[in-house]
């Protein structure tokens, strides 16, 4: 059933689903990766056998780098979204957050962008420490975090500290990621597949009515609607369509942006870079 997939691999044991990225050098978010991930969704949602799902990454360095930039450079060639309709990518991600499953990603690597952005939609975030890192560093290049990031996040941590993190564009630590509530908990590095293991067992042996009720609650006291990603659509769009950014995008990945030796790194010396030239 889950084994057609060229990005995703799924491992079942029990009631727990692990769900393993595997998407070329840096893990890109590419239009393969984001099909997958919806096809993976609809199987996953009508899986009664499945009650816990734990998103990781067969990559060390990586659990996905962002989105890939050329399928932003695209926007400017598509027709103005209507304001109220979600993106394909923000349906995708909105299916994990409602399934009749218990959601949680370990984070090993780095997760920016529309990365960032699917562990915004899970039920629960834990961090590796001296290894995860987390950002939103799309305003540097010119457009904003499109995914959901713009709407999570002021419900998740807090109007200022998501402007620090949509509008600074640097990457937390697993430390820092945990005191903002970006993430529930940062484990050290050689203790965390025991501990998300633990916890999905215990919420697997746990009835599931119960289980699916406190999500809906707690997703209805969130107060998000479709309406709310369909506007942060249509300003994703409206910033990439804005003059002189789809050059800026380009420039960046002149720079090495989407290579293995920049995405590992601090990603400020590409943005300085490309302030300069722009």
């Amino acid at each position: 059933m889950y084994s057609l997939y060229n990005c995703l691999s799924l491992n079942q044991e029990g009631a727990i689903a692990t769900v393993s990225i595997d998407n070329g050098p840096i893990n890109i978010l590419d239009y393969q990766l984001v099909l997958e991930l919806y096809k993976l969704a609809k199987q996953l949602e009508v899986d009664d056998s499945i009650k816990v799902i734990i998103f990781e990454s067969s990559n060390p360095d990586f659990f996905i780098a962002h989105a890939d930039v050329q399928l932003l450079m695209a926007l400017e060639q598509e027709p103005e979204p209507d304001g109220q309709t979600p993106s394909m990518l923000q349906q995708t991600y909105e299916l994990y957050r409602h399934m009749p499953k218990v959601t949680i990603g370990k984070i090993e690597g780095i997760a920016r962008g529309g990365g960032s952005e699917l562990l915004l939609a899970l039920d629960m975030r834990f961090a590796a420490i001296g290894k995860a890192r987390l950002g939103q560093p799309e305003a540097a290049l010119g457009i904003i975090a499109g995914a959901g990031g713009c709407t999570r996040l002021t419900k998740l941590v807090g109007r200022g500290r998501a402007m620090e993190i949509l509008l600074a564009c640097e990457d937390f630590d697993a430390e820092l990621a945990e005191r903002y509530g970006y993430v529930n908990r940062a484990i050290p590095a050689d203790e965390i597949g025991e501990f998300v293991n633990t916890m999905a067992q215990r919420i697997a042996s746990y009835p599931m009515e119960a289980l699916v009720i406190s999500k809906n609650l707690v997703n209805e006291g969130e107060q998000i609607t479709a309406a709310d990603f369909g506007r942060e659509y249509h300003g994703l769009h409206q910033a990439a369509n804005q003059p002189g950014m789809v050059k800026r995008m380009q420039d960046a990945l002149d720079m090495g942006l989407q290579t293995p030796e920049v995405e590992k790194g601090d990603l400020n010396p590409l943005i300085q870079n490309l302030n300069a030239k722009s």
